[in-house]
């Protein structure tokens, strides 16, 4: 057996501080949380909702799938046959009764994957706390989209500009068997509010960030590539003295106010490029709706026990 050398104390000495004078130089990557937040990933996951077709009906058949491939066990589903005057579902049963328990909820989209109507995805929220347990329980008339086809705002929840867009991006990127030659083809039916969604791009070449508003991580996380990597803009004596001037206005007299109106501006413009398959309002301009929900009578909704 190979006998470890012994160290040299004044090397780990040394090298202790070599570390700590590396770590000084480099500039910081923290954001003042939650006043500053980066923008969200069309593809980013969070928590459930239940979507409807573009004429107003629930997607949810009640087959039950999600809860019987579910890990975790956090999914109660009950489906029950739709009344023939006022049909909830296109088909022949709709979910009567849903739940999801977010205190068991791991995220792992299995229900997603397992859903045959697209009926559960996920939003872009991962923002929220609850003081009562029962909050938890995310019932149908909680979990299922509003008449404009966004998620319902919950007062425990944190929602920010664009957090209710984008609720289906993890569907939207998987493709049959994993094979990356379907991405980018578009293989599920319109949404309430939104129409047929853009596909997103995955690792292939068929993707159209402008569409999507996908970001690559050398736009958004710049500060965190090695030097190598960087642009050639931020390398040398001119990335030193811009990270110096920058380090400069985050302590400069009313910084903070600075770089939130920066940070709401920078939001609001990636909400903007990432929302393209939607229309979005100019300021002062109000929004025109773009087609006509069909309302439909889905009975009482008791929600299950809690």
């Amino acid at each position: 057996m190979a006998v470890p050398e012994v160290p040299r104390g004044r090397q780990n000495f040394l090298g202790g501080f070599k570390l700590t004078l590396e770590h000084l130089a480099r500039p910081p990557v923290t954001l003042q949380y939650p006043e500053e937040k980066r923008p969200k990933q069309p593809r980013q996951h969070g928590r459930h909702v239940l979507n409807r077709y573009e004429d107003g009906m629930e997607k949810c058949i009640g087959c039950e799938l999600c809860a019987g491939v579910c890990p975790a066990d956090c999914i109660y589903v009950r489906g029950l046959d739709n009344p023939p005057d006022h049909p909830v579902s296109p088909g022949e049963r709709y979910g009567y009764v849903y739940e999801i328990n977010f205190l068991r909820c791991i995220h792992c989209d299995m229900c997603v994957e397992a859903c045959p109507t697209e009926a559960i995805t996920e939003s872009k929220l991962m923002e929220f706390s609850f003081t009562n347990r029962n909050d938890a329980i995310y019932t149908k008339n909680e979990l299922l989209v509003d008449d404009d086809g966004k998620p319902q705002h919950m007062p425990w929840e944190d929602w920010r500009e664009g957090d209710d867009l984008h609720t289906s991006g993890w569907m939207r990127a998987t493709s049959p068997g994993g094979s990356a030659e379907f991405e980018g083809r578009v293989q599920w039916s319109g949404e309430l509010g939104f129409g047929v969604r853009s596909p997103e791009g995955g690792q292939s070449a068929h993707r159209d960030d402008a569409t999507t508003g996908s970001r690559q991580l050398r736009d958004t996380l710049l500060r965190h590539l090695r030097p190598v990597d960087m642009p050639a803009a931020n390398r040398g004596p001119r990335g030193v003295i811009g990270r110096m001037v920058e380090k400069a206005e985050r302590f400069a007299p009313g910084a903070g106010r600075k770089h939130r109106k920066q940070a709401d501006a920078d939001y609001a413009q990636a909400v903007v490029d990432g929302n393209a398959e939607r229309d979005v309002p100019a300021a002062g301009v109000p929004d025109t709706p773009t087609a006509e929900v069909v309302p439909t009578d889905t009975g009482t909704e008791p929600g299950g026990p809690r």
